[in-house]
């Protein structure tokens, strides 16, 4: 167990986990979306569906709670697919916030696509645009990792 004075070392890096869900439609495309130009994270690129793990919350919690807040469809968390680190600089504080980033595989179980705030667009992508977008550096960073490290299989 760690003494208060040695905590202090472990608490000057700020880590936050964060979960993301790969979804196909029928025709084997990708649902990506598009973060608002005004985001403080990667404005205007593309991502997974996904946000913030709750203090105290599950995965799967937080991945359905997400899903259902940006994107308005009910999922059911099928398997782990990936996780990856990531870092940036936060608003609030100017401070480096490295984040744990799970990705998980998803299907809809039910729902209507509509957007929240958070983004300006979706669009249902094959792998082969996917591919077209990272080339042009429209990826979140976060989709950029697990892309290269996969591979580009999904």
């Amino acid at each position: 167990m760690l003494n208060g004075e040695n905590m202090n070392e472990y608490n000057k890096d700020k880590w936050g986990l964060t979960v993301r869900g790969i979804i196909k439609n029928n025709d084997d495309e990708i649902l990506l979306l598009k973060r608002h130009h005004k985001s403080r994270n990667d404005p205007e690129k593309w991502e997974f569906p996904g946000g913030k793990v709750d203090k105290g919350e599950y995965f799967e919690a937080a991945l359905i709670r997400e899903f259902k807040e940006e994107t308005n469809l009910d999922i059911n968390v099928k398997e782990l697919y990936d996780a990856v680190e990531n870092e940036f600089i936060s608003c609030k504080d100017g401070n480096i916030v490295k984040t744990v980033q799970i990705i998980m595989k998803v299907n809809i179980k039910s729902g209507e696509l509509k957007l929240s705030h958070e983004h300006e667009d979706y669009r249902w992508l094959k792998i082969d645009e996917i591919k077209e977008l990272y080339n042009e550096n429209l990826l979140s960073s976060t989709v950029e990792k697990v892309l290269k490290k996969q591979e580009f299989n999904i």
